[in-house]
């Protein structure tokens, strides 16, 4: 009995040991754990705390030094002098005191030699070596003050200036504007020229005459509708001819294109006369003149009695009636032109056609215009490419929304279109009297309060809700004022020269010009006895 209590107690004296020793090593780590961690958050509380430590790492990127930060420091004092009297230097010379202004630059050039030697030699500026010159600046500096060379008077100075120039500035704008106008406007003797050469052929040839005949009388394409109709309504004889021979010279079937030409009385012999002696691949070109027209009169066509009123004639010309606020581009002999607004009387002017294409003739064509007759314009009148990518095409910028009229009918923000290349189905045209809605709004513009002089804001206002947006790739503008994408150009089917820098004018923009002048044949000799180059 006793040999098994003992057997049975021997092991529990063996665990024992073993228990105590893993107790005694548990609570000794935790007692390490403590005193680290408070170790550790003693050591932490100085680095978070530390302000000044951040403020010398900020410092360290500048060039400050202690006895600069010092309240009595005289670096600091001779640094803030010469910023101050360096201002008071320039004020001295716009009021003609240049003696003043050179004892000012010698005080300067004096305290700077100061801090140059101090930084050289790394040891602060005294007060000793620095009291004289600061002494010295501080009576020029008190000086300038006296003859009101302070802050205040400086500002003023500033802001006569800043008018001034801005006054200088608005003036050679408005003569710029004035001059390119009148350089857009002039018409170059070399196209005076041809105009005076090709009229005297047409009325010193009867043969010319006869075979001008002939042509029309065979011609049976002026009226079929399965050919392409494009209209023109110009009075400039070269670009005219340019935009015929680059429409003919892209086109995939040039016999199928017919041209319907109208110009006014002075220039349509030689109009006449240019399209009979030039051949254009097989191009049907008709010439009218809108003096022929026999609908085309006061009584039926506002703006035709608007531009013969000689108050508007004044208005736009010599802008006295509004003190010369009429900006200068309204003052254009082509917006008193007929010709100007003859596009929205296309179906009178072509009775028979179903769909034309309207050009204007400061374009130039480079694609096959052929897929336009195709587009579905979706029962709109007008297919045109859409300019409101920036928000100053917008229609706000065309017309006047103070007016209640226009604010009621019209969105601001509505997205404005290009004259220049559009498709008209002219059967939607009459089927919608869209003639007619120009007339509503141009009697209402009797007093032009709806918009200025021109033909797109009441193109705006005729076709609000009746055009078809067209891929831009078929019109490309602006190729006669500002710089265009060279991507775009390249995938253009039409460019468009719009704007004063005409590529048959001096101003034309140098690096557009041979887009337009590679369809001019200048060996012609009418173009080179009238010196075109």
């Amino acid at each position: 009995m006793r040999r098994r209590g003992l057997d049975f107690r021997r092991p529990v004296r063996k665990r024992f040991p073993n228990v105590v020793w893993w107790t005694v090593c548990g609570i000794l780590v935790l007692v390490l754990i403590v005193v680290l961690s408070r170790e550790g958050q003693i050591e932490s509380k100085p680095t978070i705390s530390r302000k000044p430590y951040r403020h010398d790492r900020i410092m360290e990127g500048v060039t400050v030094t202690d006895e600069m930060l010092s309240s009595n420091s005289v670096t600091r004092q001779l640094t803030d002098q010469i910023s101050l009297a360096k201002a008071f230097v320039v004020i001295a010379k716009e009021s003609n005191n240049l003696q003043f202004a050179w004892e000012l630059s010698a005080q300067i050039r004096n305290s700077q030699a100061l801090l140059s030697n101090a930084a050289t030699r790394r040891t602060p500026l005294t007060v000793g070596e620095s009291e004289t010159a600061i002494r010295d600046m501080a009576l020029l500096l008190y000086q300038a003050q006296q003859l009101h060379y302070d802050s205040a008077t400086m500002l003023m100075r500033l802001r006569a200036k800043i008018q001034t120039l801005e006054e200088q500035m608005s003036s050679a704008n408005e003569k710029s504007s004035k001059y390119g106008q009148i350089a857009a406007e002039e018409v170059p003797k070399s196209l005076y020229c041809l105009g005076v050469r090709l009229t005297t052929e047409w009325f010193g040839n009867p043969n010319l005459q006869k075979k001008h005949r002939e042509r029309k009388q065979m011609d049976a394409k002026l009226k079929d509708n399965s050919m392409y109709h494009f209209c023109i309504f110009s009075d400039n004889i070269l670009a005219s001819s340019v935009v015929v021979n680059s429409t003919a010279l892209n086109a995939k079937n040039p016999d199928k294109i017919v041209f319907h030409l109208v110009t006014d009385e002075i220039n349509y012999a030689a109009m006449k006369a240019w399209f009979t002696v030039n051949s254009f691949w097989g191009v049907t070109v008709e010439v009218q003149k809108f003096e022929d027209f026999k609908w085309l009169n006061a009584s039926y066509v506002p703006v035709l009695k608007q531009l013969q009123d000689s108050e508007t004639q004044s208005y736009y010309f010599s802008g006295h009636n509004d003190d010369g606020r009429t900006p200068i581009k309204f003052r254009n002999p082509k917006y008193l032109s007929m010709l100007n607004h003859l596009r929205f009387y296309i179906p009178e002017v072509y009775p028979a056609l179903k769909k034309v294409v309207f050009l204007d003739d400061d374009i130039v064509v480079q694609k096959d215009l052929s897929g336009l007759f195709s587009i579905d314009l979706n029962g709109n009148v007008n297919g045109a490419v859409e300019t409101c990518m920036e928000t100053f095409h917008r229609y706000h910028k065309y017309l006047n929304y103070s007016h209640p009229l226009i604010r009621a009918h019209f969105d601001p923000d509505a997205c404005g279109w290009a004259f220049g290349m559009n498709v008209f189905d002219l059967v939607e045209w009459r089927k919608r009297n869209v003639t007619g809605i120009y007339h509503y709004w141009q009697e209402r513009n009797v007093d032009r309060t709806l918009w200025k002089l021109g033909t797109l804001p009441p193109g705006l206002l005729t076709f609000y809700g009746l055009t078809e947006a067209l891929d831009p790739s078929w019109h490309v503008l602006g190729l006669g004022y500002t710089n265009v994408d060279p991507q775009l150009i390249e995938k253009g089917a039409v460019l468009h020269f719009n704007g004063n820098s005409k590529p048959w004018l001096k101003i034309g923009i140098e690096k557009y010009k041979p887009l337009w002048e590679k369809y001019v044949d200048y060996s012609h000799p009418l173009l080179q006895q009238c010196n075109f180059h």
